[in-house]
């Protein structure tokens, strides 16, 4: 499995690459949503996971322009990890497009479960059995 992770701290990029080589999952790292999208663009991603938070563009713009594309990447499922805690955080990231939403600091067994659970659909969003 290929994962983006678009996320500014360094520190977040760290602990998170240290769950994912666990499970032997490679993970690239952009430090904005920028270079994200940039990555995005000139490569394939099995899933991105997004922080809220950045300078310059935040998550939930790079998740709509992600959304819009017209293309396959278009649907590569996308987890929001974030500090933010509003109230009506989830269901914003889930109207953006995001398919889950983890609150830092994330726990290894809770982004498991969110990978497994993601990639566990079927192209109509149906938990294969």
């Amino acid at each position: 499995m290929n994962v983006l992770f678009i996320e500014d701290d360094r520190m977040n990029r760290r602990v998170v690459r240290d769950m994912l080589d666990v499970a032997g999952v490679t993970m690239m790292e952009a430090e904005n949503a920028e270079v994200g999208l940039a990555a995005i663009e000139s490569q394939s991603f099995d899933m991105l996971l997004i922080d809220l938070r950045m300078p310059g563009m935040d998550g939930i713009t790079a998740i709509h322009h992600i959304r819009a594309r017209q293309d396959a990447k278009a649907s590569v499922p996308i987890i929001v990890i974030t500090a933010d805690t509003a109230l009506d955080l989830r269901e914003r990231c889930l109207a953006a497009g995001a398919d889950d939403v983890l609150f830092k600091p994330v726990a290894m067994d809770a982004l498991f479960e969110a990978m497994g659970r993601i990639m566990a659909r079927d192209a109509d969003g149906a938990v294969l059995n």
